[in-house]
């Protein structure tokens, strides 16, 4: 059994499970993290995670570096269709995809607690305007939970619009909205991500103008103590 903060998401990321048209789910979405990502209602969650309440063997196992240069870490898995993860960046920590750009598998919601991040959107053309990407189709490996990226041969993309989202605000996504985010600041950005939806993708585009990509990229999931250390820097964080 989930501690009490764990259990209240739960019962509000169930008020998505309806059969609610992609537009109607996204907006739902960005209500509830902006409701969880409240300052006073984080910490709380965050405190009582760190004690090791919940699910921290199960929740390590899904948390680690991501490519794209921010700690993931998952907070509470509200079954199959909903994940709560905070996710940190670091100044200047871009990582071997920073520049990649992509979609994802489910609809998406993301609240800035802290710091600020930015975002480009983008749309594929067929009438030679925009620039040529490389596209690749992400997987996640069988057995494993490492990423697979499978060559899909050349795509042209036009950038549509560029967002700066400052603390205290909210953004929520379709998961075939093509995207790139990276923080800007001198000092960390904490943004808590809410995926949801049950009907999800089996693969993800990917693409980039730096080259060839590898055809894996392996995830190094933390273990229990440092999944409790993160938490507990995090919640250091939040006290700033």
């Amino acid at each position: 059994m989930g501690g009490r903060q764990a259990e209240a998401v739960r019962r509000l990321c169930a008020a998505l499970d309806g059969e609610l048209p992609e537009r109607d789910r996204v907006a739902a979405a960005a209500a509830v993290v902006t409701e969880l990502g409240s300052p006073r209602r984080l910490s709380e969650l965050v405190a009582e995670l760190a004690r090791g309440e919940d699910d921290p063997e199960g929740c390590a196992r899904l948390s680690y570096r991501h490519v794209l240069g921010f700690d993931k870490l998952l907070l509470v898995d509200a079954g199959p269709r909903h994940m709560l993860r905070v996710h940190v960046w670091h100044a200047g920590g871009g990582g071997t995809g920073a520049e990649d750009i992509h979609n994802h598998r489910s609809a998406l919601a993301s609240h800035i607690v802290r710091g600020r991040l930015c975002m480009d959107l983008y749309e594929t053309r067929e009438d030679g305007a925009g620039f040529e990407a490389a596209r690749y189709e992400e997987s996640l490996a069988d057995g494993s939970a490492d990423w697979l990226l499978e060559p899909a041969g050349p795509a042209r993309l036009r950038l549509t619009h560029t967002g700066r989202y400052a603390a205290g605000s909210t953004y929520a996504l379709p998961a075939h909205t093509l995207h790139r985010a990276w923080c800007d600041t001198s000092e960390p950005t904490v943004t808590l991500f809410l995926e949801t939806g049950a009907g999800r993708r089996r693969h993800t585009d990917v693409f980039t103008t730096a080259g060839p990509h590898a055809g894996a990229a392996a995830k190094q999931p933390l273990d229990v103590p440092g999944y409790l250390a993160a938490l507990n820097g995090l919640a250091e964080l939040l006290r700033r």
